[in-house]
């Protein structure tokens, strides 16, 4: 974080409000097993500015010098085939530092352009066969950013799913056949106007936060302030972020260690399971997801023992998309996951909720 920003990103720390939002794009940061965050609000509420900034908030990865997948020297499964092979010859890797890669998916981009093709210059020039890595390829141990992705091709999701979350990228093209690492946090975002995702997508994602247009007249004049001093001198308002920005990354650092050592009790997970019966979600992909979101809380937090809050404050944001059965149906917004929450954990559903029950239902 002291090295010089390479280039000018609003500061992660300052986006005013959106809490809901950052704490899921966080949580996905801190485990990326999690699923990637689906993102659906207004227009001009933040969503770009946020996911850009957390991009920039995030420490530099080590990875091999020249490698096209930001191949890790020390992690098999984050390492392509090129480089694996270098190390079983014995060959000492040189490496160097990058910043985590944000890839932004243009909504005409073609599954060439993502999952990557066949050389065309080096086929022509050298009359050999090789492989031009595509998006996914780039964004590996990154984030990959799709706005509109509402309005992207079902199949292009289908793939971008897929790799999400094997953590692989398979092609097979006119007689090459190349599997590389795509391990990266897919984040997507979308105005519910110009259309809904289907249930099917809808499930794929880990968590769903809903953003608002932000009413109270002092909060939307703060965040019309910070925006201008941030476009008027964006050195000297990232100075002045500079301390909160490092003591933020630090605890996503921190969390990313401690994570192996969370502990969930059985009764706990027994009720998430029982939540999620309740609510009749398909599959049981709600139910790992909420265990590894509360987790990854747990951990951010700097604790090593999950606790009821952390399940109240991550369940919504974990199961409110599942619950869309019919393709018409609107995304609920989490009245029914309280609910049933207050119901299983035997929490009073009348208007003295605690804090963090108002936080789930926002």
């Amino acid at each position: 974080m002291s090295s010089p920003r390479k280039r000018r990103v609003f500061p992660f720390t300052a986006v005013i409000g959106q809490e809901e939002m950052k704490l899921a794009l966080l949580l996905n940061v801190i485990d990326p097993r999690i699923g990637g965050v689906m993102i659906m609000g207004d227009r001009g509420t933040g969503k770009s500015t946020t996911i850009r900034a957390l991009a920039d908030l995030l420490p530099g990865i080590e990875v091999v010098a020249g490698d096209p997948y930001n191949s890790s020297p020390s992690d098999p499964d984050l390492q392509s085939s090129d480089v694996r092979q270098r190390l079983e010859h014995g060959e000492a890797l040189s490496t160097e530092e990058r910043q985590v890669p944000m890839v932004d998916l243009p909504l005409g981009a073609t599954e060439d352009r993502l999952c990557g093709t066949i050389d065309i210059e080096k086929a022509l020039s050298e009359g050999v066969r090789a492989f031009e890595p595509g998006l996914l390829a780039k964004a590996n141990r990154g984030l990959l950013y799709v706005d509109e992705v509402n309005l992207l091709d079902d199949h292009l999701v289908d793939v971008l799913l897929d790799s999400a979350a094997s953590g692989w990228n398979t092609v097979e093209r006119e007689g090459v056949s190349v599997r590389h690492p795509a391990r990266f946090v897919l984040i997507g975002s979308g105005n519910p106007e110009e259309g809904e995702l289907r249930p099917q997508l809808l499930d794929r994602f880990g968590m769903s936060v809903e953003v608002r247009t932000v009413r109270d007249p002092e909060l939307r004049v703060q965040v019309v302030d910070q925006r201008t001093a941030f476009d008027t001198d964006p050195d000297g308002f990232s100075n002045a972020m500079e301390e909160g920005q490092q003591a933020l990354q630090q605890r996503v650092v921190e969390a990313q260690q401690r994570l192996d050592q969370v502990e969930i009790d059985d009764d706990l997970r027994l009720r998430i399971s029982a939540v999620c019966g309740e609510l009749d979600v398909d599959g049981l992909r709600g139910d790992i997801v909420t265990n590894r979101a509360a987790r990854a809380l747990a951990a951010f937090e700097g604790r090593t023992e999950v606790s009821e809050d952390d399940v109240a404050r991550v369940a919504s944001c974990c199961l409110r998309h599942r619950l869309r059965k019919d393709p018409l149906e609107q995304i609920d917004s989490g009245d029914r996951v309280v609910k049933v929450f207050c119901k299983v954990f035997e929490r009073s559903d009348s208007g003295d909720r605690t804090e963090f029950e108002l936080a789930l239902a926002a």
